[in-house]
Parts: C-alpha cells; structure tokens; sequence
C-alpha cells in the first residue's frame, strides 16, 4: 500500500468522490472480501463490488487475493494507499490570476500546490527520502509584524545564500506563514 496517490485524472476523483465508495475504500484500509465489507456496512454483497469495481478500475483499489468460498472464487481488495489527494489541476484555475506578492494568501495558496505536487511525484521506491516538516506557533503584535516578516526573510535569504551551491542534493524549502484560525483551540 502506498502512503498517498495523487489523483490528477477526472475519472479518478468522480470514483472516488461518492460517500459510499469513501466508506467501502475506509473498510478496505485491511484486505477484505466484498462480503465482509458489506457486513461491516450493513450492505449487500453486489452492491459492495460494484463501488469496489469501479475503486479498482480507477486505480484507488487493487484486488490482493482470493479465496475459495461455499465453491465460489471471492476476491479480496484492499485500498491501493492510505491518502488520497485531489489536484488542484483537476478544476483548474477560475477567476484572474492570483496575486503574485509574497504575503499575499494567492501566493500562499500557489506554494502549497505546489509543495502537494511535489510530494506526490517523489519516487517512494527510494530507500531514503531526507526530508523536514517543522510546525509551530508564533505571536506577533501587530505593530511588530513588519519587523518580524523583515527578519524571516533576510534570515531565509542568509540559508539560500549559504547552501545555495550548485552541487550537492536539491532540496525545496517552502516557509508558509499564516493567521491561525482561533476556533481551532
């Protein structure tokens, strides 16, 4: 099972966009038969393997085994990655151009899509991805803010300076910085 799939097709989202299919593919996160997903979901059997067909066909399920039951053959699935992410390129952009000012929300927005798609396309196979995520809260006075953005960013442009050599192994640093949502406490 893959950590995530990114899912850059129409047909993969409109698969995966129906809650029924959303409920069949949270029971297949363990190999199950469709019969056992359908008693977990208090379904009938056929109409399980008809969301999970259409799961398997679209890439987002793969059928891991089959058993012998009562002399019927019985498959059993699984879902193909534990996360499923949706491209921002599936909708495409609507409305003007963002803004392009760094401490614009357009700006923030750009970056995390493409962070989002970065991280999918990383080969997975390798043994080693070096990676960081660092999370964290700050406060900031208001009459401090300007100040503060000043020193993030001549701080960033010191590393970008430092280790911005042409040899060596790339790597991306994306540092978003937003107002949290107080509700979220």
């Amino acid at each position: 099972m893959r950590d995530v799939i990114y899912l850059e097709r129409i047909e993969q989202a409109e698969a995966l966009l129906k809650p029924q299919r959303i409920e069949v593919l949270r029971q297949l996160a363990q190999p199950r038969s469709c019969t056992e997903v359908a008693t977990v979901l208090d379904q009938t059997p056929q109409r399980v393997y008809y969301h999970v067909k259409r799961l398997v066909e679209a890439g987002l399920a793969t059928q891991v085994d089959a058993r012998r039951v009562r002399g019927v053959t019985e498959g059993v699935y699984q879902a193909a990655a534990r996360s499923y992410w949706l491209s921002p390129g599936l909708v495409g952009r609507l409305g003007p151009d963002r803004v392009r000012d760094e401490l614009s929300l357009g700006h923030l927005l750009d970056l995390a899509e493409r962070v989002q798609s970065d991280i999918a396309a990383l080969d997975r196979t390798r043994p080693e991805l070096p990676s960081l995520g660092v999370s964290g809260e700050i406060r900031v006075r208001p009459e401090a803010r300007a100040e503060f953005f000043a020193e993030l960013r001549s701080t960033l442009q010191d590393l970008f300076s430092r280790y911005g050599a042409p040899e060596g192994d790339a790597f991306r640093l994306v540092v978003a910085c937003y107002p949290k949502d107080e509700s979220d406490e």
